[in-house]
């Protein structure tokens, strides 16, 4: 049997200077126009989890920043 661990790691809005995503008073949150430099963010971000073992499960933006929700794989040694 597979078992997995899971992680919830919080990234502030500053992190994402230039990423525009705009939310609505009611918290609907949306993508808009995205620079390439801050795509590269969220790259470095995903590729540095991603060499660690960690699978992205989900990112939720809100106004304050993200919220990203990993996922991997526990090696357990042979008894």
């Amino acid at each position: 049997m597979n078992l997995f661990e899971y992680e919830i790691t919080q990234h502030s809005a500053d992190s994402f200077r230039e990423m525009v995503y705009f939310c609505s008073p009611e918290g609907t949150c949306r993508l808009e126009g995205i620079p390439r430099p801050q795509i590269q963010v969220m790259e470095k971000l995903l590729n540095e989890r991603g060499r660690k073992g960690w699978e992205l499960l989900q990112v939720s933006f809100g106004k304050d920043g993200i919220l990203v929700f990993w996922k991997r794989m526990i090696i357990q040694e042979n008894e």
